[in-house]
């Protein structure tokens, strides 16, 4: 006599010695895992608050780029009348790429974190810069520069602003607007995406040219010159701020806590990338931005005035440490401190090409 399946037929089936290994495996990987965070040094180690921010934002772009190519790819399905495949695509294993892309070891991608990492202490530095203002019911740096006759400044200080608060929502939201990555990161990561969104369906070869279609969309739609970062330096170009000018705007820049137009300036003034510029800027010791600061002849106020801001937002910088070198940081010629960060200005390619080959001799 036939009867249907039991309840112990429908049950998942559980296997103790897969569920064993598993559970030791996983435990090996803790164990490694907290051995390399202790030996860590402790400027190298995250702190809490950027940590929880990196996860937030890294989490918040590839979520955004995976909900978009997602939807777009269900819409194409259910428009060929693939309406199952299309429903597959939006639920299987949605949510997960974060996971799936971690274990691939895709996100440890050094210069995916290295942009992330920068981005996340950049916001958390700004948001931290003591406010100085010349007068009480004086316009912040931006606003004043929005209103002014020169139409390009006036767009470009616009622009900046509307391009600052979208980024601070997003950061306080833990969402995404966009990636806001440089376009070959964001190019990388798309197709990482798209690959982890596939790797959880049973593929076909119209889910394939509909995932396929929808990551070229992504890619298209993404504008480089949108980014906060791009915006600034289109600001920075437009004031060109000559040398009798420039303290002034840098000191403001900082004091108005408008840390992408501080970086932007300094990149200008300079003739560097705006990362080189943020990647100095943010570092705790200091030692390159001072350089810096001299090759472009700031007197000791301006550096001082610098310095003691970043040092009242960075707590991992040494503000006794920073105000016993100040004497010998302006006692620095100026030529001697352009020599000195000439490299910066090097193209980026080769900047990056030096960098690998060094990394393989210190192996």
């Amino acid at each position: 006599m036939s009867v249907g399946p039991t309840m112990h037929d429908a049950m998942p089936s559980y296997d103790p010695v897969t569920r064993a290994e598993t559970a030791r495996l996983r435990a090996e990987a803790r164990l490694a895992g907290t051995i390399a965070d202790f030996f860590l040094d402790a400027d190298a180690r995250l702190d809490d608050r950027t940590r929880l921010m990196l996860a937030h934002v890294l989490g918040a772009i590839v979520g955004a780029i995976e909900w978009d190519i997602r939807r777009h790819a269900a819409r194409l399905l259910a428009g060929d009348g693939a309406m199952r495949a299309g429903e597959a695509i939006l639920k299987a294993g949605a949510g997960g790429v974060v996971e799936r892309l971690t274990r691939a070891g895709l996100l440890r991608d050094e210069e995916l974190m290295e942009e992330l990492i920068a981005r996340v202490r950049h916001d958390l530095i700004a948001a931290s810069l003591p406010v100085e203002v010349a007068e009480p019911n004086e316009a912040s740096l931006l606003v004043r520069l929005a209103g002014v006759p020169d139409s390009i400044v006036a767009s470009a200080a616009s622009a900046l602003l509307a391009a600052e608060s979208r980024r601070r929502v997003a950061n306080e939201l833990g969402s995404a607007g966009g990636s806001e990555l440089p376009a070959e990161l964001h190019h990388r990561l798309v197709w990482w995406v798209a690959a982890a969104i596939r790797d959880g369906l049973k593929s076909t070869r119209e889910s394939d040219r509909a995932i396929t279609d929808a990551a070229e969309r992504s890619l298209a739609a993404h504008d480089e010159g949108e980014r906060p970062d791009a915006v600034a330096m289109r600001l920075a170009k437009a004031l060109d701020a000559r040398p009798n000018e420039l303290a002034a705007v840098l000191v403001e820049s900082i004091g108005d806590r408008r840390l992408s137009l501080f970086v932007a300036v300094l990149a200008h003034a300079l003739g560097i990338a705006f990362d080189q510029a943020r990647s100095i800027t943010l570092e705790p010791d200091g030692d390159r931005l001072w350089l810096a600061l001299r090759a472009l002849d700031m007197d000791r106020p301006t550096i001082a005035r610098i310095g003691l801001a970043l040092s009242e937002a960075d707590p991992r910088r040494d503000i006794e440490a920073f105000a016993d070198t100040l004497d010998a940081i302006v006692s620095i010629g100026v030529e001697d401190a352009r020599a000195s960060i000439a490299p910066l200005a090097l193209n980026r390619d080769f900047r990056m090409a030096l960098r690998a080959l060094a990394r393989t001799d210190r192996r």
